[in-house]
C-alpha cells in the first residue's frame, strides 16, 4: 500500500511513527488511562499516527492537538471533497500536521473495509504501534494480532483489561518510549 493523497507536511513521515488504535468500545479505566497517556505523547513531542476514528483516537486527537507534536492523521477514505476540521487549520499551517490517504479519489466514503485497509496501512507505515484497548475477537484484536506475528514493536495499557493484547505479544508501556 502507499500513500495516493496527502495534504500537509510531507516531510513527517521521515519521523520515528508511533501508531495509535483504540476499539470504539472502550471500558472507563482505559479512557483515563489513554487520556493520560496522550497528554505523555502530547509533552514527549512524539509523532503518532492514527485514523482518529474511534472516540477514544478522536479524544487522543483532541489532546495532541494542543500540542505541539507532529501528527498524521489518516483517514478511511479519499482526501477529494473532504472538508478540513477547523481544529486542523493551525497545525497544517504551522507544518505539523500531515494529512494521508491510501485511496484514491473514488473512494469517498469510509466504509468498515476501508478502515480495516486504511488500519493496516497505519501499522504498517509506524515503527511502533500502541494498542490502548482492543474487544476480544474484534477487528482491532485481529490487526494486534496479524503486525505481532511479522515482529512489530507492539505496546498497550497495563490493565486486566489489557491481557488479550498481552497474550498476543504486546508489551506493557512502562513509560520508556519504545522509538526515538
Amino acid at each position: 500500500m502507499k500513500i495516493r493523497q496527502y495534504n500537509g507536511n510531507k516531510a513527517l513521515l521521515e519521523n520515528k511513527l508511533l501508531g495509535v488504535f483504540c476499539s470504539i468500545k472502550t471500558p472507563g479505566e482505559i479512557i483515563l488511562k489513554t487520556y493520560d497517556f496522550a497528554k505523555l505523547l502530547r509533552d514527549k513531542d512524539m509523532t503518532v499516527i492514527s485514523g482518529f476514528h474511534s472516540p477514544m483516537e478522536q479524544e487522543c486527537l483532541r489532546v495532541l492537538l494542543k500540542g505541539k507534536q507532529p501528527i498524521i492523521i489518516c483517514p478511511a477514505r479519499s482526501l477529494t471533497k473532504m472538508r478540513i476540521a477547523k481544529e486542523w487549520r493551525k497545525p497544517l499551517d504551522e507544518g505539523r500536521l500531515l494529512v494521508v490517504s491510501c485511496f484514491d479519489e473514488k473512494q469517498n466514503r469510509v466504509t468498515a473495509k476501508t478502515a480495516i485497509i486504511r488500519n493496516e496501512f497505519v501499522a504498517d507505515i509506524s515503527d511502533a504501534v500502541f494498542f490502548a484497548y482492543a474487544v476480544e475477537n474484534g477487528k482491532i484484536e485481529q490487526l494486534c494480532k496479524k503486525i505481532t506475528k511479522k515482529g512489530k514493536l507492539v505496546y498497550t495499557l497495563i490493565s486486566p483489561e489489557t491481557q488479550n493484547l498481552i497474550c498476543l505479544g504486546a508489551k506493557h508501556f512502562s513509560g520508556d518510549w519504545p522509538i526515538k
